[in-house]
């Protein structure tokens, strides 16, 4: 018989052979695995038991994959000026896909996940253009398999699978609105941390950033282009610009007073954050973006006063000198001038790209345009020509076909996703909402012009998410009537069940 006294505890268990001798063999393991990957291991192991704690969130609630993969969007480009990140940047981004897909799985187990949520023509939009992007491996003009790899996931998968996990997560405006306040958590830090460059300065880690080659874009004349945390200040001020007309839209049909004050403290600080960029391109985001939001009111006056607002903003930077003394507005001032050096640079390219592309109808192979490339083919053509654009780059990428099949891809969503929330979704919040995704889309796609916004994060994420979200808001809104219809009835039976306690049904009786 066993004395509970002599019973093992805390360390009386290294007394036992095979537990220590499994803790030694455990700690040479890790030793071994550090010595030879290097601190990129030691991080990820000690990474390791947090992943584990949100692995079993996640099982809980997919929709946590969602957020986290807009929080990483943010801050992974820019974490990498200041430590050394375990894995490279686009396999923590499809690690974190793939976790959210089987995390659905195992949520729905032992049944598969209900995909019929997700309309038809959600799915078929992403797998056009992923497949497209797919067959270009064969493209004659392709050099480089590692090209292809490099720019497969943002360019052709991302665009695909986000759409569809949005719609399938995002099933409710309550969970859009979480998505929004991370959205807009992430984008006030951004624009707080812009100010703080602006006002205070950059700190060492940016500083070497700075040095290390990106002073020639970032300093303009002895000013800094702000460019917070993000990839760049292109980055910075397109996607600040596009979170202020989105949360600016979003507040208008807000049903609560916390939800309105914050989408309009997000939208402010984002057309502020845009302003402290000094990126030019990014003033074709409001632009359009207002313009599409007044259309969307089926309003002639409203239409009229957008139109006249318009006016009013393009006379101010066009044809005025009021507030030339501030650098920002100088520097926004420059984008209405057709005579600007850097767009005459940018048209001298496009001339010499277009005389190389007239013969190449399906591109030069995707992932073999502009400066990225040079990684895989430095001495070639394409790699050597900057490419700006957006546009351009998917032009001389997968050539006038791709950018065609491009544009009428996109477009497709955003009329589809105006058609639905101007004329058939009939909830004021639910129309703000996707009015707010809508107008964004547009001015984003109206800024990759000058810059390639789209295919970078944060903004191609949200952008991929929104479009999802944009082709189903008639689902989401036939569940948001269906709610309100049970409420109702649960609050009149509550009604009549006071009543029938308050005065209380009196049998009489007819025998006498």
């Amino acid at each position: 018989m066993n004395n509970l006294f002599n019973k093992r505890e805390g360390a009386g268990w290294l007394q036992v052979p095979t537990i220590t001798v499994t803790i030694l063999l455990f700690t040479l393991l890790i030793g071994y695995l550090v010595g030879v990957g290097g601190i990129g291991i030691a991080g990820a192991l000690l990474l390791l038991p947090f992943g584990v704690i949100f692995f079993f969130f996640l099982i809980k609630k997919p929709e946590i994959g969602l957020y986290t993969i807009i929080v990483s969007s943010f801050l992974l480009l820019g974490s990498s000026r200041y430590i050394e990140l375990p894995f490279p940047i686009g396999i923590i981004m499809d690690s974190l896909i793939v976790l959210t897909l089987i995390a659905i799985y195992i949520v729905n187990f032992p049944t598969k996940p209900d995909w019929k949520v997700v309309k038809r023509d959600t799915v078929v939009v992403g797998l056009v253009w992923f497949s497209y992007c797919i067959i270009q491996i064969a493209n004659p003009e392709a050099k480089s398999f590692d090209a292809w790899m490099s720019a497969i996931r943002p360019v052709g998968f991302y665009p695909f699978i986000l759409p569809i996990l949005g719609v399938y997560l995002l099933k409710t405006p309550d969970k859009v609105r979480i998505l929004l306040y991370v959205w807009g958590i992430m984008s006030l830090l951004g624009t707080l941390k812009g100010m703080s460059q602006l006002y205070i300065g950059v700190d060492r880690w940016e500083q070497r950033w700075l040095d290390g080659g990106a002073n020639l874009t970032h300093i303009l004349f002895g000013r800094l282009r702000v460019f917070s945390f993000y990839s760049d200040a292109g980055q910075f001020g397109g996607n600040q610009a596009y979170t202020g007309v989105v949360f600016i839209i979003a507040s208008f049909g807000a049903k609560t007073l916390r939800d309105k004050i914050f989408y309009l403290l997000v939208g402010i600080m984002g057309i502020y954050g845009m302003f402290l960029s000094g990126t030019r391109g990014s003033m074709a985001v409001p632009f359009a973006g207002f313009a599409l939001y007044f259309l969307h009111r089926k309003n002639l006056s409203m239409i009229v006063i957008g139109a006249l607002l318009g006016t009013v903003i393009f006379v101010f930077f066009k044809y005025t000198t009021i507030g030339q003394g501030n650098y920002q507005i100088n520097r926004m001032r420059t984008a209405f001038n057709p005579d600007d050096p850097s767009l005459l640079v940018r048209l001298e390219n496009q001339k010499k790209l277009k005389v190389y592309m007239a013969t190449r109808p399906i591109g030069g192979g995707l992932g073999h345009g502009g400066s990225k490339a040079k990684k895989f083919l430095p001495y070639a053509f394409l790699s050597n020509v900057p490419t700006d654009s957006w546009y351009v780059l998917v032009w001389v990428e997968l050539g006038v076909v791709g950018l065609v099949l491009h544009l009428i891809l996109m477009f497709y969503v955003l009329i589809m996703g105006s058609y639905y929330l101007m004329f058939r979704v009939r909830d004021r919040s639910i129309q703000s909402l996707m009015s707010g995704f809508a107008c964004g889309m547009l001015g984003i796609m109206a800024a990759s012009y000058g810059n390639a916004i789209i295919g970078q994060m944060p903004s191609g994420q949200s952008v991929y998410i929104a479009m999802g979200l944009l082709l189903n808001p008639v689902a989401m809104d036939k569940r948001v009537r269906i709610q309100k219809r049970k409420e109702t009835c649960k609050t009149k039976f509550r009604k009549l069940q006071r009543k029938q306690l308050v005065f209380p049904r009196i049998e009489i009786s007819h025998r006498y």
